[in-house]
């Protein structure tokens, strides 16, 4: 759907935003980007939300383009989380490129942009007495452990931002596959309405994982993380082989990291894809999937997949239409 922001309300109707920059709406406050969107459903009209953390790139553009596909108005928002970085340099060193993601946003076909600032998302943080979000059973392995809190500041941060937008259709990427299943978790605990959507991994020509921060990487770097993509698609190809131990399949894409000696591992594992609990055995009927975490450089990267595309592929399809009768 490419419903243009003026024609689903009445402009006089809607909240002034604090700007406009390519015609799209960009609100500040919580008060104004939330009346901005409750307008827009009083006049019948769906709503899709991208939560980004801004440096937009081609894998964000897919997501506002398949939310704009299948939603009345698309609402982008851009907010740097500072309660998910452990390492303060981390969150110094994250990219912060709004002019150009707002040109990302209009290109793809978003139609309203939330960019708030850190006192406006979390007025009581220096204080001490902010409420946060936790979900210790998905969110303690994994990068969890690597990063503790990290997904205590996604999952509060994806809280307080489904809360202001309202209903919707919430669309994140596949790439993060641990934090969409945190999100799912705290949607369906919290009975929030919102239908949350995943979305594809998008990869760079060459099979790399699109990610902000690849732009930390020299080109050599870049060549040496395509060591994790391989070591993925070698998981994948061993299961297909009839490989039903997922210790040795653990084993051949940590073997085929090490001959990186630029890359460390951190973990190559076998998980199921609903609790993300280590798989004991690959032969069997519930959904897996292949999860990778290595340092390369200066950069942490993640990358993942699902082993058996096809399986699950109709039962997936079947969750989707039953979610979105809901959402209708």
């Amino acid at each position: 759907m490419t419903t243009v922001f003026a024609e689903v309300a009445d402009p006089r109707s809607l909240p002034r935003p604090l700007s406009r920059s390519l015609g799209i709406p960009i609100f500040d406050t919580v008060a104004g980007y939330s009346a901005a969107l409750d307008a827009v459903r009083r006049n019948g009209r769906t709503v899709g939300v991208v939560p980004t953390m801004g440096a937009l790139h081609a894998g964000h553009a897919s997501l506002i383009r398949q939310a704009a596909e299948e939603c009345d108005v698309v609402a982008v928002s851009i907010f740097v989380n500072p309660t998910q970085f452990g390492d303060p340099s981390d969150l110094a060193n994250y990219p912060r490129t709004l002019e150009t993601d707002l040109a990302t946003v209009a290109a793809a076909g978003g139609q309203m942009v939330f960019a708030p600032s850190v006192g406006e998302m979390y007025p009581d943080l220096q204080g001490g007495a902010q409420a946060t979000v936790s979900v210790p059973y998905l969110g303690a392995r994994w990068e969890g452990a690597s990063r503790p809190g990290h997904f205590d500041g996604v999952a509060t941060v994806v809280v307080k931002l489904l809360e202001i937008a309202g209903p919707c259709r919430a669309y994140f990427g596949e790439k993060d596959f641990q934090q969409l299943a945190v999100v799912r978790r705290v949607v369906k605990d919290r009975s929030l309405p919102t239908e949350v959507v995943g979305c594809e991994t998008v990869r760079d020509d060459a099979g790399l994982a699109l990610s902000s921060r690849n732009v930390r990487l020299s080109s050599a770097e870049r060549q040496a993380a395509l060591v994790l993509s391989r070591a993925l698609r070698t998981g994948a190809a061993l299961m297909a082989q009839g490989e039903n131990d997922p210790v040795a399949v653990e084993r051949a894409m940590a073997e085929l990291v090490a001959t990186e000696p630029s890359v460390a591992l951190d973990y190559a594992v076998v998980v199921h894809a609903d609790d993300l609990e280590p798989a004991t055995t690959c032969a069997t009927e519930r959904p897996l999937r292949l999860l990778t975490a290595a340092t390369v450089g200066p950069v942490r990267l993640i990358d993942n997949l699902d082993p058996r595309p096809h399986r699950h592929a109709d039962a997936g399809r079947r969750e989707m239409a039953s979610a979105a009768g809901t959402m209708s």
